[in-house]
């Protein structure tokens, strides 16, 4: 790995030329120089949802170096180099001897320890009722405990958690306000709660919502249900998956009018079929097929489980729905969703220098996208 890093390019934001020169993988300097027109620069991809990639499903276990280094290159090659492993519902000592293995993996491998920067345990604390469990196994849910969360800071150390929870199961608060004070991230989702399950979970601490319109059924009350108190109360981030499948692009722009900007981040919720070919794959227990159109589901159900979107597909899928530049979008891809889970990605002097090289067309369109710290996973 080289000590010094050198990028000429456009500021994403400003569109002004600089020099910025990465040393020992901090921002050293930030100087004006002379750019060419279409090469940025921006902070990274952070995706806080990838159940898989490349073909390799985190649910499995066994799973081995290569088949992470699979996993990492692929995102790294689509614009993310740094991203949160997810695992959903299972038998929690499954979950808790999968998260030991894999963490013992990731901490015992350079490559890995840049991309593996945190864990997403999504289950299996969530609504069994059918649409809200989604396709998780609502068999093997159950009411969280204080010593599940301390188990969970046990096995992962200081590692980044974030957590995804009914709130309005049993016990919930005390799990919420027990993760926050171990300083886990607490996202609400694959739920129906109440008003005052959404008010409770947040003076408890919970501060996000886990992929916003899914993990719910297809038809909801006009009146009231979760989409609407979740909204109407307010002081969530909530996740979206901008693929144009979970949520469809009219209901995507309704989102970004009801919602401030500052409290909406996007994720891929990738699975193994995400850069990968079409065909059949797994998500843990679940055969599931994936067709041309990127649609993931289980043979002959209609509920998702997952998608295939690749990152660098999210931010153009995003300008578009909008109507937007991709710099006015990137944020929503980079900045906001690491600092929801505690990680500063800010493009300023002393910060990690994870910072991605946009090339675009003579139109503004996206062509690639080089994270500058590449030589790590190659």
């Amino acid at each position: 790995m080289a000590d010094t890093i050198e990028i000429i390019a456009r500021h994403y934001l400003t569109g002004e030329g600089h020099r910025v020169v990465c040393q020992g993988g901090i921002i050293e300097s930030i100087e004006p120089a002379k750019a060419p027109a279409n090469t940025w620069y921006a902070p990274s991809i952070f995706d806080p949802q990838v159940n898989g990639y490349a073909g390799v499903d985190f649910q499995k276990d066994g799973l081995q170096v290569q088949d992470l280094h699979k996993a990492a290159g692929g995102l790294l090659e689509d614009g993310c180099p740094r991203w949160l492993l997810t695992l959903i519902t299972d038998e929690w000592e499954k979950l808790i001897n999968r998260l030991y293995h894999l963490k013992a993996l990731r901490d015992a491998d350079e490559k890995l320890r840049q991309a593996i920067v945190g864990w997403h345990v999504e289950g299996p604390f969530l609504s069994p009722e059918p649409g809200f469990c989604g396709a998780h196994d609502p068999a093997v849910m159950r009411d969280a405990t204080v010593e599940d969360i301390d188990q969970l800071r046990e096995v992962l150390g200081d590692d980044p958690i974030l957590i995804t929870v009914a709130p309005e199961r049993e016990g919930a608060m005390d799990v919420i306000a027990r993760a926050a004070e171990l300083g886990m991230r607490v996202s609400l989702g694959h739920c129906d709660p109440s008003v005052d399950d959404l008010t409770r979970a947040k003076a408890s601490g919970a501060t996000g919502f886990t992929h916003l319109s899914n993990g719910g059924p297809q038809e909801l009350d006009r009146h009231d249900n979760f989409l609407w108190r979740v909204l109407d109360t307010g002081g969530l981030m909530c996740g979206l998956i901008p693929d144009r499948i979970h949520v469809r692009p009219m209901l995507f722009r309704l989102f970004h009018r009801l919602l401030e900007p500052k409290n909406i981040y996007y994720t891929t919720d990738a699975m193994s079929a995400a850069g990968a070919p079409s065909g059949r794959y797994t998500v843990g227990r679940l055969d599931i097929e994936v067709g041309e159109d990127q649609v993931v589901r289980q043979p002959g159900k209609t509920n998702l489980a997952g998608s295939a979107l690749r990152p660098i597909q999210g931010v153009e899928r995003v300008a578009e729905m909008l109507d937007k530049s991709w710099q006015e979008v990137w944020n929503g891809f980079s900045t906001r969703p690491a600092a929801f889970v505690g990680i500063d990605s800010e493009l300023s002097l002393g910060n990690s220098s994870s910072i991605c090289k946009v090339i675009t067309d003579d139109s503004g369109q996206l062509v690639d996208v080089e994270p500058i710290q590449c030589e790590l996973l190659e």
